[in-house]
């Protein structure tokens, strides 16, 4: 059971409701940890700017390379709530995350929020040099912000003990 208690619509202040209504209007759904983190506002805005680094990342990376990048921060997290979010990604795309070979670039990828996850301060020259020869600096800027973000929910949903949302339950890693 999570350890902070998600908003209940019917009492929250106006600025929450508001919040929540815009969140909806935008992704179409509310998920414990959303609705959890609705408890400020600004905490849920701050966190919700993944969305927003994931759409610069797109079109150069595509969903597919983002979904692992996630996947691999999440793992090095163990964040059970991040990790069945990407499994059900990858899985509802056709893909088994579990015999899915990573391209040259996905292989970075997923070595780099690995490293991210594990130990910031040890991405190694190695990863820096294959990134640098693919990918721009405000593309490089923003794939570090999008993992930290991501590395930020997965403590999130650690330390608060978020509850796996329903529809996740049947992409659980057994």
């Amino acid at each position: 059971m999570a350890e902070l208690s998600p908003i209940d619509y019917a009492t929250a202040s106006a600025e929450i409701r508001a919040e929540h209504d815009r969140e909806l209007a935008l992704r179409g759904r509310m998920t414990n940890m959303k609705r959890i983190l609705l408890q400020s506002p600004a905490a849920h805005r701050i966190y919700a700017e993944w969305f927003t680094l994931r759409d610069l990342l797109r079109p150069t990376l595509g969903d597919r390379a983002i979904w692992l990048l996630s996947l691999a921060i999440s793992e090095a997290c163990r964040a059970e709530i991040p990790v069945t979010f990407f499994r059900r990604a990858l899985i509802d795309s056709g893909l088994d995350p579990g015999s899915i070979e990573p391209t040259a670039d996905e292989a970075v990828l997923i070595d780099l929020g690995t490293a991210i996850a594990t130990d910031a301060n040890a991405v190694s020259d190695a990863i820096w040099s294959q990134l640098k020869a693919s990918y721009d600096e405000p593309l490089l800027v923003n794939l570090v912000a999008f993992a930290g973000i991501m590395v930020a929910t997965c403590v999130f949903t650690n330390a608060v003990r978020v509850d796996l949302d329903p529809e996740l339950e049947g992409y659980r890693k057994r």
